[in-house]
């Protein structure tokens, strides 16, 4: 078994905690992977975090942005999330129960070959000229050229080919189940449960009768939304799909 371990920079505790996940791993005979910046002060290798894609765990330790960025380079590899943060949203274990948690995890893979997991909707955006981004946990947005007042931009939405929305704002934000307490709650939006319901949001519309959004944001099932600043070129959302473990203990 190959598990990688992610800790937020610069947070000793983070440190000293991948420090003993490292330990405890060793004993039990698992190949051990640290992103590049923990390498430097714990006894174990360290990679590039793109490369944990090919571990079978993924321990991220800190807050929900040290998730998100163990989540970029994980794919569909299931990660742990140890909350040292404020909020913790996406991190289920206490760092007292770490060492315990991940062993369990470890001794199930084991007895069952797979950790027990859930899939959590991801989503990717490409466009005009061959671009596309790394699959976004939370949520993608596409802006106007300048944002502010009196800027903005045209925008037209398509969800599985049928228009579903076009207005002026500054731009469109596209979130997922995980991501619809981020940006999405602040613009109006609702939290949603893990399903393949995708927010779609106006960002910063603005209130003038003949300007406005023609709708506040929405809760919509899509392969694909399409989104564009008309009439440029346009930017497509699919879904994609990751995996979080599912630990004794739960938010």
């Amino acid at each position: 078994m190959n598990v990688g371990i992610v800790a937020q920079r610069g947070n000793e505790n983070a440190t000293d905690l991948a420090g003993a996940l490292c330990e405890m791993l060793d004993e039990e005979d698992v190949s051990i992977w640290v992103d590049e910046a923990t390498s430097e002060h714990v006894d174990a290798r360290g990679v590039d975090v793109d490369r944990m894609t090919e571990c079978n765990l993924v321990v991220s330790i800190g807050g929900d942005g040290t998730f998100l960025f163990a989540a970029r380079g994980a794919g569909g590899t299931p990660i742990l999330g140890v909350n040292l943060g404020e909020v913790g949203f996406l991190n289920a274990v206490a760092p007292e129960d770490a060492v315990e948690e991940v062993r369990e995890t470890v001794t199930t893979y084991r007895e069952r070959g797979a950790v027990p997991s859930r899939e959590a909707p991801r989503l990717t955006a490409s466009g005009d000229g061959d671009w596309s981004t790394h699959p976004a946990l939370n949520e993608i947005v596409v802006l106007g050229a300048q944002r502010g007042h009196g800027q903005g931009a045209e925008f037209e939405v398509e969800v599985d080919g049928t228009t579903y929305d076009r207005g002026h704002a500054d731009g469109v934000l596209v979130s997922t189940p995980t991501g619809s307490s981020a940006y999405n709650l602040s613009e109006g939006g609702r939290s949603s449960t893990p399903t393949q319901t995708v927010w779609c949001s106006p960002r910063c519309a603005p209130t003038t009768p003949c300007r406005r959004w023609s709708s506040t944001p929405t809760a919509i099932s899509a392969s694909a939304c399409r989104t564009r600043p008309t009439p440029s070129s346009a930017a497509t959302a699919p879904a994609r799909r990751s995996r979080l473990p599912r630990p004794s203990r739960s938010l």
